[in-house]
């Protein structure tokens, strides 16, 4: 009889800062070892586009969570690397 394995939960902070044409987001990630990664992210507005406050968001934090996903993924090259003495390079 086979046991399931436990479910594991990480939970990504976002912050966001608006400044007149400019949006700002931050996501950070805690890892269960303690380690942090940041990814940041920005979306500028056209002044002659119409003011959509939330457009801006979801492009600034779409940026910064990918931003942060490939520096999560470096750290996890790092890692390996750091076990097997050896280069890595984890595909995407």
């Amino acid at each position: 009889m086979s046991s399931m394995p436990a479910t594991k939960q990480w939970s990504v902070t976002v912050e966001i800062d608006e400044e007149e044409n400019t949006t700002l987001a931050r996501a950070d990630i805690r890892t269960p070892t303690g380690r942090e990664v940041t990814g940041v992210g920005k979306a500028d507005r056209n002044p002659l586009d119409p003011n959509v406050p939330a457009i801006g968001d979801e492009l600034a934090v779409a940026r910064a969570l990918r931003d942060l996903a490939e520096r999560l993924r470096h750290t996890t090259e790092k890692d390996i690397s750091g076990i097997t003495g050896e280069p890595s390079h984890v595909h995407r």
